[in-house]
C-alpha cells in the first residue's frame, strides 16, 4: 500500500491564531493539528512514541501558546520560563508543537530519528529542548537545580517539568520531592501527565501509586488536580503555579493515553487488546495510520471551517525524499538495505531476544525455583511468555532498577534463582552499586542487559548502551556473554541458568540476527573460547553480537574480494578469555581487528589487549580496536553504523588501509 505523507504547515497555525474566535477553540484545533503532524512524523520515522505524545499534547499547547510564548524576550534569556519533559517519550508531540510555533521547520519535523535530525528522546542539540531525558526519574532533580540557580542569581522566570505517572516508581523523584519544599523553591512546578498507562499495562497493574495526591501534600507541595486534556483547566493551574510564592506546585493532569484518536485512546484500546495498550511505542501500521489521520483530518476540517478558514491545504512531504515512506525492520533499518534476508535457522527464531524469551519459558518448566524480574519492559524483553504461564514466578517491579536488583539478592539468599531484566543503559549504570553489592554476597543472579550496543539508534543516546561492559567487567566472579545469533542465545541462556556457577550477565541485541551464522560442526559453547566462522591468513576479525558479526561478515566478504585472506571469530565471552585458545587463534595472523559494539574503552578489545600482554604475544601481532567513539549517533542503524565507521563497507576500507 502506497501512503502519501502530509503535514499541516506553520502558516496554517498562524492563520488559526489570527482568526477572530474564542481562544480555547483555537488552541483545541491547534492541538489536534499537532496530533496529526506527530503521527505523520512517527510514521515517516518508522518508530516513536505516540500514546504519551497524544496524552501530553494539550499540556504542550497550553504552555507554548501561553506562558512560554509570553515570556519576556529581554536582553537576558536566563530570565525566561523553562520547560522540559522528564519522561521524554512524548517528544514527537513536543516537536509537533515546537513546529507549530516556528521553532522547528517543516523539514526538521520530518527528520525524526534520522542522522542529523530530531532525536528519538529529548536532546539539547535539537531546537527548543532544554534538557536531555529518556532515562526516567531525573527530571525533578534537574528542575530543582534550575530553580535554585535562578533564585541564587536573582533571575526571573519559572521552571516547569513534565513527568509521567509510571515514572514515579523511580526513587530519585521522591528524593527531589522532599528537598524542593525544604529549599523553598516556589519557582518550580511539576506537571504529571497522569494517563494511567505505562509501556502497555495500566499503572495500577504494575505498581499502584496509591493516595498519590496525599503523599505529595505531605512533602509540602501545593497540589492541583485537573483534566489534563482540557486546555482551559491547564491554563488556570499554570496561572496559580506562576503566582504561588509560598510553595512549589504539583499539577496532577488526568489525561487519556492516545487522546484524540478514538481507537488509540486507552479507555477503548485496552479492553480490545486483552488488557494491553498497543500504541505506546512504534509506528502505526498503514491501516491504523490511515484511520487515525482520517479521523483527525475530518475533525480539523470542521473546526477550521468554524474558525472561518476556508483553505486547509496540507503540505506534502517531498516525494523526492527517498525516505519519505520506508518499511523498517525491527532494528528500525530500511528493509531494502538489509542483506542478507532474515531466515530461520533449523526452525529457530531469528530474533535474539525472542530466542531468549522462549528459552526462559522452557527453563521455567525445568527449574521450579527460576524467578523472572521485570522493570516494565515485559514486551520488549520477551518476558510475556513466562509471565503468562508462570505468573506466580514473575515479579513486576515497575520502573525501579535499583529496587529490582536488590530484591533479586533477597530472592537468591533463600534459594531462588532470579533472572533480572531491563535495558542495558539503565541496568548497568543506575543499579551498578546494587549489582556490585549482590556480587559480594556470592549468590547466583542472572542479569539480562537488553538493548546492548549502538543499535537500535532511533531512540537516541539515553537508550543506546555503549558503556555497560566497562561498568560491570571489573566485578569479580561475574561472567559476561553476548550471543551472536538466536541459536547461540538459546545456548547461552541455558548455560547461564543451568551450568554457570557464578552470577552471569547476558548482553542481548534486541533485533533480529541479520545474518545468522551457521554453527560449525565442532562448535562448543566453552567459557573463554570463540568460534571461527571462517579461516584466513592475512587478518583476523573478532566480533560479538548479531549487529557487529553481520557487519564483520560484510567486511570480510569485501576484503576477500580485494585479495585479503580474512579470518572471522565470534567471541561471545566478553570478560573471560582462555589463554591456550587465544594463543592458537592468533598464532598465524599478523593483524587482529577487534570490533566492539561499545566504547573502545573497557570493552572486549581492552580485555584482549590485557590478556595478550600477559601472554607476551603482542610482539607477534598488531591489534586494532574499533569501537563507538564519542556519544552514539541517533538515526537509522545504517546511518549510525556508517557515522561511526562500523558498517561493513567502512570497516573493510579501514582494515584495508591498515593492511596496505
Amino acid at each position: 500500500m502506497s501512503i502519501k505523507l502530509n503535514i499541516y504547515p506553520k502558516s496554517l497555525f498562524d492563520d488559526v491564531m489570527a482568526s477572530k474566535c474564542e481562544k480555547h477553540s483555537k488552541l483545541r484545533t491547534i492541538a489536534d493539528m499537532c496530533r496529526y503532524n506527530a503521527i505523520t512524523a512517527v510514521k515517516k520515522a518508522g518508530s516513536g512514541h505516540l500514546g504519551s505524545s497524544m496524552s501530553s499534547m494539550d499540556i504542550f499547547v497550553a504552555l507554548y501558546y501561553g506562558v512560554l510564548r509570553k515570556t519576556d524576550q529581554g536582553a537576558n534569556p536566563d530570565n525566561h520560563h523553562v520547560f522540559f519533559s522528564s519522561k521524554g517519550h512524548d517528544v514527537p508531540g513536543q516537536y509537533a508543537v515546537l513546529h507549530s510555533v516556528g521553532i522547528i521547520s517543516d523539514q526538521q519535523l520530518m527528520s525524526l530519528r534520522r542522522l542529523g535530525g530530531l532525536h528519538g528522546h529529548p536532546d539539547t542539540s535539537n531546537p527548543g529542548i532544554e534538557a536531555n531525558s529518556g532515562s526516567l526519574g531525573m527530571g525533578i532533580s534537574k528542575a530543582k537545580g534550575m530553580a535554585w540557580a535562578k533564585r541564587y542569581r536573582d533571575l526571573s522566570g519559572h521552571v516547569f517539568v513534565l513527568t509521567g505517572d509510571g515514572e514515579f516508581q523511580e526513587g530519585q523523584n521522591y528524593e527531589a520531592l522532599q528537598s524542593v519544599p525544604h529549599l523553598g523553591l516556589s519557582n518550580l512546578t511539576v506537571i504529571m501527565d497522569s494517563n494511567k498507562v505505562q509501556s502497555d499495562k495500566e499503572v495500577n497493574a504494575i505498581i499502584s501509586l496509591r493516595n498519590f495526591r496525599d503523599k505529595i501534600k505531605q512533602f509540602g507541595w501545593m497540589v492541583i488536580e485537573i483534566d489534563g486534556n482540557e486546555i482551559s483547566e491547564i491554563e488556570n493551574a499554570i496561572t496559580i503555579a506562576v503566582n504561588s510564592h509560598d510553595k512549589p506546585v504539583f499539577i496532577i493532569a488526568n489525561t487519556i493515553k492516545g487522546k484524540g484518536v478514538a481507537f488509540m485512546e486507552h479507555i477503548r484500546a485496552i479492553p480490545l487488546n486483552n488488557g494491553l495498550y498497543p500504541f505506546h511505542a512504534g509506528a502505526p501500521d498503514d491501516d491504523s495510520f490511515i484511520r487515525a489521520t482520517n479521523e483527525l483530518y475530518e475533525r480539523n476540517q470542521n473546526n477550521l471551517i468554524k474558525l472561518g478558514i476556508k483553505h486547509q491545504l496540507l503540505l506534502p512531504i517531498d516525494q523526492n525524499d527517498a525516505e519519505n515512506h520506508i518499511q523498517l525492520n525491527a532494528l528500525g533499518e530500511p528493509v531494502s538495505q538489509t542483506a542478507p534476508q532474515i531466515t530461520k535457522i533449523k526452525g529457530k527464531a531469528p530474533y535474539i531476544v525472542e530466542a531468549y524469551g522462549q528459552t526462559l519459558l522452557a527453563l521455567g518448566e525445568e527449574i521450579e525455583n527460576l524467578i523472572v524480574l521485570d522493570a516494565d519492559l515485559s514486551a520488549d524483553c520477551r518476558l510475556r511468555y513466562f509471565e503468562n504461564k508462570y505468573p506466580d514466578r514473575f515479579l513486576e517491579n515497575g520502573i525501579a532498577e535499583q529496587d529490582m536488583v536488590s530484591t533479586a539478592a533477597g530472592l537468591a539468599k533463600f534459594g531462588l534463582l532470579p533472572v533480572v531484566n531491563s535495558f542495558a543503559s539503565f541496568l548497568a549504570s543506575r543499579a551498578n552499586e546494587q549489582i556490585y553489592n549482590n556480587a559480594t554476597e556470592g549468590k547466583k543472579i542472572i542479569y539480562a542487559f537488553h538493548y546492548g550496543g549502538l543499535i537500535p539508534a532511533g531512540p537516541g543516546k539515553s537508550h543506546q548502551s555503549i558503556r555497560d561492559i566497562s561498568l560491570v567487567a571489573a566485578l569479580p566472579n561475574i561472567t559476561i556473554i553476548q550471543p551472536g545469533s538466536s541459536e547461540e542465545a538459546e545456548i547461552a541462556t541455558r548455560w547461564a541458568v543451568k551450568d554457570c556457577k557464578t552470577s552471569c550477565i547476558l548482553r542481548l541485541n534486541i533485533g533480529p540476527s541479520l545474518s545468522e551464522f551457521k554453527m560449525p560442526s565442532d562448535y562448543l559453547f566453552d567459557p573463554g573460547k570463540g568460534t571461527f566462522l571462517r579461516e584466513g591468513e592475512d587478518v583476523l576479525i573478532m566480533a560479538y553480537g548479531s549487529v557487529m558479526l553481520h557487519e564483520a561478515t560484510l567486511a570480510a566478504d569485501l576484503l576477500t574480494k580485494n585479495g585479503f585472506s580474512t579470518g572471522l571469530v565470534n567471541m561471545p565471552w566478553l570478560n573471560q578469555i582462555d589463554d591456550h585458545w587465544l594463543r592458537v587463534a592468533c598464532h598465524c595472523y599478523n593483524y587482529l581487528i577487534v570490533l566492539d559494539d561499545h566504547s573502545p574503552i573497557g570493552g572486549l578489545g581492552d580485555q584482549l589487549l590485557r590478556k595478550m600482554n600477559q601472554l607476551n604475544i603482542l610482539e607477534d601481532i598488531r591489534v586494532h580496536v574499533f569501537g563507538i567513539e564519542g556519544y552514539p549517533a541517533c538515526g537509522t542503524p545504517q546511518e549510525a553504523l556508517a557515522y561511526h565507521g562500523m558498517d561493513g563497507v567502512s570497516l573493510a576500507n579501514r582494515i584495508q588501509k591498515i593492511l596496505e
